[in-house]
């Protein structure tokens, strides 16, 4: 065993949220800053060319190589759970779109963990606070933040006419997603910089990793945390970590905090004895610290792929079979960094109601100049484009288990896709709109055809079939060590996202949601760590 060094705060997880606190904790030069990452540096040229995501996800260059345990309500299909393992985690292998979700979501949480400071009106600061957006700083938006948004740098004609057509459902027209109310539709903002992908480490690791003050570890996977006794409390003095074929213990004078997310974290936990005491042992670990919520509470968004065969209109399957083509996109991109090389994996949304009935949009729509059966498949040889739906606040509750004290295997992910009565209805009733939606007028010129999931489901019981066919993940895992009040026995964390019963021990990633945000999560994870560095700064500061 080997000492990594003593510091004043240990961060585990050099992705979205460890990136930003590293940032934020080491630009207070008194303190010294441990940033671990399992993953490697971000010099893999895929990461920033935008559509180069499709040869990140599934490389074990850049990611965990995660799949879910078989599906029940996907009919017994186990899908690929990407989770970036490289610096900037998931904020470089992601769709790059800048989403922060509903304004009621965040009201939500502060109910949930009786803390005020999580409410819209007080996060929408930490928001614009690490915002540099395009259009300049306003009531929503900041200027000069390190986290940059831009208008992406394409539009297609097959996506105009989407937008009209649910315009024509009722769906109206949107400036902007990200002011509290989602509702509409809109070209999607994206994290990038003039085409090239803004991932957390140019956002945060390029200024901070200059300072004498924080040291960066990557290629070292974190296998326990470490604990003493200290006047009847159990204190978190750092963390045993593997890299370069060494192992090394880190020692932390204020605290560790897990960034590792929302698969990663829970299981650290797991791995260090703190959990539902029963699961623990038939993993074989012994138990130290019970708190059943561990792992609990996993929520995602699944996607349902609706494909359209479509004609007398460009889509990427046809600019893409041949090599001629190819070029010229290539091409383009070199000297402008624009085309569908710039393009984020999803380029058009739309946000709207399941049912009349529900308060805030519940649906959101990625769509897509594309289609293909699934991910890392080939496009169709024929034009069509993808009306991707997700359920944005779905009821199905999974878990993340570990099996093994042995911290190279994988964990057990179980998301419980549509397993219950309420995610189903509201799957056949996504499915429905998409189909009024393209029966819409401003379709009708190209003579859309649906492939997937086929005219031939028809009845409820058919749709929320085909749900199960064609579902899945659209990659935002969230809620597994939840934050919450202290008589929920299922809360993992406080309000300040200190582990419940031990000290020197906090969790900033997406694993703190108490519920999944109404849109993707990169972003809201990134406020979570903004914030969550300035609390700890705070606490050390009244501490000394």
């Amino acid at each position: 065993m080997q000492s990594a060094g003593i510091y004043d705060f240990i961060v585990v997880g050099g992705g979205t949220a460890g990136c930003a606190l590293a940032h934020r904790l080491s630009a207070s030069p008194q303190h010294e800053v441990l940033l671990i990452e399992a993953g490697g540096k971000d010099d893999y040229l895929w990461i920033h060319v935008p559509v180069g995501y499709l040869y990140c996800i599934n490389n074990p260059r850049t990611d965990w190589m995660y799949r879910t345990a078989a599906e029940q309500g996907l009919h017994g299909r186990s899908l690929l759970y990407p989770r970036g393992k490289v610096l900037g985690g998931c904020s470089s292998i992601n769709g790059m779109i800048y989403m922060r979700g509903q304004a009621s979501d965040y009201d939500h949480w502060a109910d949930e963990c009786g803390d005020d400071s999580w409410r819209w009106d007080k996060v929408l600061e930490w928001f614009r606070l690490s915002e540099d957006y395009h259009g300049g700083e306003d009531r929503w938006h900041g200027s000069g933040g390190p986290w940059r948004v831009e208008k992406q740098r394409l539009s297609w004609k097959i996506l105009d006419a989407f937008r009209a057509a649910a315009a024509e459902t009722g769906i109206p027209y949107t400036e902007d997603f990200n002011r509290g109310d989602n509702e509409g539709s809109a070209y999607f903002e994206v994290n990038q910089k003039r085409g090239i992908r803004w991932n957390t480490t140019k956002a945060y690791l390029r200024e901070a990793s200059r300072r004498p003050n924080l040291t960066i570890m990557t290629g070292c996977q974190a296998e326990r945390l470490l604990f003493d006794d200290v006047n009847d409390t159990r204190r978190c003095t750092g963390v045993q970590f593997t890299g370069g074929g060494t192992r090394w213990q880190a020692q932390a004078r204020r605290e560790t905090v897990l960034a590792a997310g929302a698969v990663g974290s829970p299981a650290l936990l797991q791995l260090s004895g703190i959990g539902d005491p029963a699961h623990l042992q038939a993993a074989g670990v012994t138990p130290l610290h019970t708190l059943s919520g561990v792992g609990q509470n996993l929520q995602d968004h699944l996607q349902l792929r609706s494909v359209y065969k479509v004609q007398g209109v460009p889509t990427l399957n046809g600019l893409t079979q041949h090599w001629w083509n190819k070029a010229a996109i290539g091409l383009e991109y070199l000297l402008r960094q624009s085309g569908p090389m710039a393009m984020a994996p999803s380029q058009l949304g739309l946000f709207t109601r399941s049912d009349a009935s529900v308060a805030t949009p519940d649906l959101q729509y990625h769509v897509q100049p594309l289609s293909l059966d699934k991910f890392g498949d080939p496009l169709h040889p024929f034009p069509a484009f993808t009306a991707s739906v997700c359920h944005l606040r779905p009821t199905s509750r999974g878990s993340v288990q570990i099996s093994s004290p042995d911290p190279q295997q994988a964990p057990q992910i179980a998301p419980n896709y549509l397993s219950t009565d309420y995610d189903l209805q509201v799957a056949a009733q996504a499915l429905r709109l998409t189909r009024r939606i393209v029966a819409a007028p401003a379709l009708q010129a190209y003579q859309p055809e649906e492939v997937r999931p086929g005219l031939h489901c028809q009845s409820e019981q058919e749709l929320q079939h085909a749900a199960g066919d064609i579902g899945t993940t659209i990659f935002h895992p969230s809620g597994t060590c939840r934050m919450g009040k202290a008589e929920d026995e299922q809360a993992v964390t406080d309000s300040r996202l200190r582990v419940r019963g031990l000290s020197g021990l906090r969790i900033a990633d997406a694993s703190v949601m108490p519920r999944i945000t109404s849109g993707n999560t990169n972003s809201p994870t990134l406020m979570i760590a903004e914030k969550a560095a300035q609390m700890m700064l705070q606490d050390a500061l009244s501490a000394s």
